[in-house]
């Protein structure tokens, strides 16, 4: 097929095999730029060359789970939350919708166009580091603990954003951030990771290799930290040794964002960013991320003018790249994604796939006496901060749902559910705000007043004017990064007015504050005033932090007092939240008053981004810098189920969060609990129908939830002994695959391809599994192999698992391949082999000392090593 690139003036005919685009096809473009203009081009806002007919493009864009920071898109559950489903075909769909929705938003700015930020289709997702300790605040980020499951989840995902053809990815999916990343976050800029060969390749490189060898990922980020004493962006052995020589990878490497300043500013790796810049384009980094403006790469003019590296090395990295552009099709006319338009977005097949990922995330902990699912027509007290909070839907790195459910919006929609009562109950952890809810807003003072304020939209930026729309807000709590908050208006300018009425539960004292903090690039944030009974109490024109954004108030009792909140917008994209700080006990009297007449109280509790996430300004009791220095349920909450227990009703306990909490109350005193994760824009609704009994819960775990923080090892310690279910010796809370059902399910029949091995080869395993219970439901198969005992051998090891549907009384017949890599051992210089010996091999529902399965042994014979 015959292809025209235009390179200014000229035009070069290019005749390339169907489907290709070979390197020769960028040098040839390379070769045609200046030092400084390929420069330019490996920096991540790439500026535009007019003489070549080359557009702007911005190499940063986010799709954790939707597309991020970009206006409308399909949020779906956090990472964490599609690890807890367990399946590759689910996660293959997300990515793939992921990409259709980038390429919607590329098309709609226009191919050729200059691109900004998040606009793109290179996707710096997915983040593929091991939650090896429940304190990290990006875990969540994550697809869990363990390398199997993390790899095979991965590959899925990244096939599903690239698409089936290398040639024409619909977008480029990047595997983070390599290698051995995963907090603290306070020390994420300069921390030095020793880790052991063993740990590095049993534990920390696996994920990686199979979204390189299996996945064909077409671009991998290198971590800020360093790996004994080298930045990892400027590791040769890991990028240009490990990946590209023994891994094979094709694709290009882009620093995390100031990754290579940090080499000089933390680090202290390099005298100064030309030495930096140097070091890590000789390592193999061919894209550097400035995202604080800090383009360290920009200082490789003086680094080849002082002999640090040379115009090859540059000329090698802009091919890389400028490859990827083709790859992408931004030098033809021929564009097999051309017709991908913004209906796409967050369209009615999204919607029900991230209604799918919701439904078959959540995992039933407990369920004492079939608690649940609720008995039909059950009047509900729903109680707890996270039962009506758009946050912990969203997660981190997420869009904007065109529609979101809480919790409690759905169970209010919800069939088969009688009256339902709510009361917020308590703050997250202490010092920490959280929404006023409806229940503490009316719209005035009548018999007509309605729960919340009233909202008031203008298109001016003075409130002058009728308002383009006035309607009844209950909460203050909106997303508006790059969208409007009444359709039609301009997302770039209007004005917002809330009035009505704060009514305070109860006596005591209480901070206001007003949040803006969903913009992630915003520096700054838009002009507010808050009004209390006509007295203007915050007036911030835009330049102050959230600390700054609180009033405290004083009340003697429960006399309503007259609230006014104006918002101008007219910069940088945002949202706005209007949260208290509220008197605990009075917060629980009026949460044990929304139980009475509820035949069960389902309370909504756990975390939230606010307290855990990447590099967040908090520092309160249990959490600090975005990590935990706690993993209990933080103490508001725990008082609060303590409280609701005394009322002697059936208590579920709910879930949200980003990683495992030890709710060790909970297990002893609920009557079930479920983990809900940060479940999406859907997250709501699937919840309602889990409680109902329409959806039965199928997520399994994908991280150990332990009973105390004094179980885990120092957090700053990445020696693996002691941590995960394969090195943990102690008896955990919920173990790693750990779900119940609504339904039960039996297996029997394992067979064997061998039962004598030779090193080195495969192994079939296929089992029977049957529902024996009443509800259809899905099960998740596990098989784990127990290795020989050894110095440094795990106690065991995930080597494959399988969702399948069962109607009652049905079986089914699953099969797994068991690969030699899956089952080999390390040993203490890193080297990986299938060792002789008697290996265990069990299915079941999850591992075995916790779940019913089926067992038998394969003697392994000889010794086989293998590759990196």
């Amino acid at each position: 097929m015959r292809r025209v690139l235009a390179l200014g003036a000229a035009l070069l005919s290019l005749v390339l095999p169907t489907g290709a685009w070979s390197q020769t096809d960028s040098e040839v473009l390379v070769n045609r730029m200046t030092l400084a203009e390929k420069i330019g081009q490996i920096q991540s806002a790439a500026p535009a060359i007019p003489r070549l007919d080359l557009p702007a493009y911005e190499w940063w864009n986010e799709g954790l789970h939707g597309v991020a920071r970009a206006g409308y898109a399909t949020v779906f559950p956090q990472a964490i939350g599609l690890a807890a489903t367990w399946d590759t075909d689910l996660l293959r769909r997300v990515g793939d919708t992921v990409s259709t929705e980038a390429r919607a938003k590329f098309n709609a700015a226009g191919p050729k166009a200059d691109h900004d930020r998040y606009q793109g289709l290179t996707i710096w997702s997915p983040n593929i580091n091991i939650f090896r300790d429940p304190r990290w605040g990006r875990g969540q980020e994550t697809y869990g603990e363990d390398p199997y499951l993390t790899g095979r989840l991965a590959v899925a995902f990244i096939q599903g954003i690239q698409g089936p053809d290398p040639a024409h990815p619909k977008a480029i999916a990047t595997a983070k951030h390599f290698v051995v990343h995963s907090g603290p976050e306070a020390g994420r800029h300069a921390f030095d990771v020793d880790v052991s060969p063993h740990d590095l390749e049993a534990t920390y490189l696996p994920a990686f290799r199979a979204a390189v060898t299996e996945g064909q990922v077409g671009s991998v980020m290198c971590a800020y930290n360093a790996l004994h004493g080298t930045p990892v962006c400027a590791d040769p052995e890991l990028l240009n040794g490990r990946l590209r020589r023994d891994w094979g990878f094709k694709g290009y490497v882009v620093s995390d964002c100031d990754a290579v300043d940090d080499m000089t500013r933390f680090h202290h790796y390099r005298a100064d960013n030309a030495g930096s810049a140097a070091a890590a384009l000789l390592a193999g980094t061919d894209l550097n991320c400035g995202g604080g403006g800090r383009y360290a790469y920009a200082d490789l003019n003086a680094a080849v003018s002082q002999h640090l590296v040379t115009e090859g090395a540059v000329d090698q990295a802009a091919r890389r790249v400028m490859a990827a552009r083709a790859r992408l099709g931004a030098f033809t006319a021929a564009d097999p994604y051309a017709d991908i338009g913004a209906e796409r977005i967050d369209d009615v097949n999204a919607r029900a796939l991230a209604l799918e990922a919701a439904r078959k995330s959540i995992v039933l902990l407990k369920n004492r006496n079939n608690a649940l699912p609720l008995a039909p027509g059950s009047n509900l007290a729903v109680v707890g901060p996270n039962a009506d909070a758009l946050g912990v839907l969203e997660a981190n790195y997420h869009g904007t749902a065109v529609q979101a459910y809480t919790p409690l919006a759905a169970l209010r929609m919800a069939p088969g559910v009688g009256t339902v009562r709510y009361a917020q109950g308590s703050t997250l952890a202490e010092g920490v705000p959280v929404l006023v809810p409806e229940t503490a807003l009316k719209t005035g003072a009548g018999s007509g007043a309605e729960a919340g304020l009233t909202g008031d939209y203008f298109d001016s930026l003075d409130f002058s004017g009728e308002p383009r729309l006035t309607r009844t807000d209950r909460t203050v709590d909106f997303d508006w990064d790059k969208v409007p908050p009444v359709p039609g208006m301009d997302a770039r300018r209007y004005a917002a007015r809330w009035t009505g009425l704060l009514v305070p539960p109860g006596p005591g004292d209480y901070t206001l504050a007003v949040r803006m903090d969903r913009c992630f690039d915003c520096q700054g944030h838009d002009p507010v005033r808050l009004y209390l009974d006509g007295r203007l109490v915050l007036n911030d024109p835009g330049t102050g932090k959230d600390s700054d954004l609180m009033v405290s108030l004083h009340v003697e009792g429960t006399s309503p007092h007259r609230l006014r909140l104006e918002l101008v917008h007219s910069g940088q994209d945002q949202g706005v939240r209007l949260m208290w700080l509220a008197p605990a006990e009075v917060q629980r009297a009026e949460a044990l008053a929304a139980t009475k007449g509820a035949d069960a109280i389902i309370a909504f509790v756990g975390l939230s981004p606010d307290v855990e996430g990447e590099e967040l300004g908090i520092a309160v009791p249990g959490f600090d810098g975005g990590d935990r220095t706690d993993i209990g349920l933080p103490l508001p909450q725990r008082q609060l189920l303590e409280a609701l227990a005394t009322t002697g009703k059936p208590l579920v306990v709910v879930l949200m969060s980003g990683s495992a909490v030890a709710l060790t109350w909970a297990q002893d005193h609920a009557d079930a609990v479920l983990a809900a994760w940060y479940p999406g824009e859907r997250g709501g609704r699937a919840l309602a129908e889990t409680l109902t009994g329409s959806n039965n819960p199928s997520g399994r775990l994908p991280v150990t939830f332990y009973r105390s923080v004094r179980d885990l090892p120092p957090f700053v310690d990445y020696a693996m002994a002691g941590r995960t279910y394969r090195y943990f010796e102690g008896t955990p809370l919920y173990p790693f695959g750990f779900g119940l059902s609504y339904t039960r399910y039996a297996y029997d029949d394992l067979t064997l391809s061998a039962t004598d091995l030779p090193a080195g080869q495969p192994l079939t395993a296929s089992v029977t599994v049957r529902n024996v219970g009443d509800h259809p439901g899905e099960e998740v198969a596990q098989l784990y192999v127990t290795p020989p005992s050894g110095p440094l051998a795990p106690r065991r090891l995930l080597a494959g698992f399988q969702r399948v549907h069962l109607e009652p009384g049905e079986s089914k017949r699953v099969t797994f391949q068991v690969q030699p890599r899956d089952i080999g051992g390390v040993d203490a210089a890193g080297n990986r082999t299938v060792e002789a010996g008697r290996y265990q091999v069990f299915v079941g529902g999850g591992q075995p000392d916790f779940t019913p399965g089926i067992e038998k042994t394969v003697d392994i014979q000889g010794r086989q090593a293998l590759p990196k």
